[in-house]
């Protein structure tokens, strides 16, 4: 994936969470704090583990896949909000842990 390709990434997923945080203020009045939209990653992180379950045949489950591919998606957004939430610039933090990773694992 180009450099590119990731910014547009970024921008539409921070895009997408202000369409969200404007459904969040119309059903309950203000926008989901950081805590929750931690706590809404964990769940879906929680949604993947089960979906990977059902596509090793250990957890029954119909359209496993198709759910899988959805909540790996969702993943990988709710990090890029949370990085942007807490002021972290998601691209610098993913190179240096591949960085970082690379130079453990010479």
């Amino acid at each position: 994936m180009s450099q590119n390709n990731f910014d547009e990434i970024i921008k539409r997923s921070l895009e997408i969470r202000e369409k969200y945080h404007q459904l969040e203020i119309q059903q309950n009045g203000k926008e989901w704090t950081l805590e929750q939209d931690a706590l809404a990653y964990l769940t879906d992180a929680g949604l993947v583990g089960r979906n990977i379950m059902s596509h090793e045949k250990t957890w029954t489950k119909a359209n496993s896949r198709e759910e899988l591919e959805h909540k790996l998606g969702e993943n990988i957004w709710w990090l890029i909000i949370l990085a942007d939430r807490t002021g972290i610039d998601i691209k610098d933090a993913l190179e240096n842990f591949l960085t970082k990773t690379e130079n453990i694992l010479k």
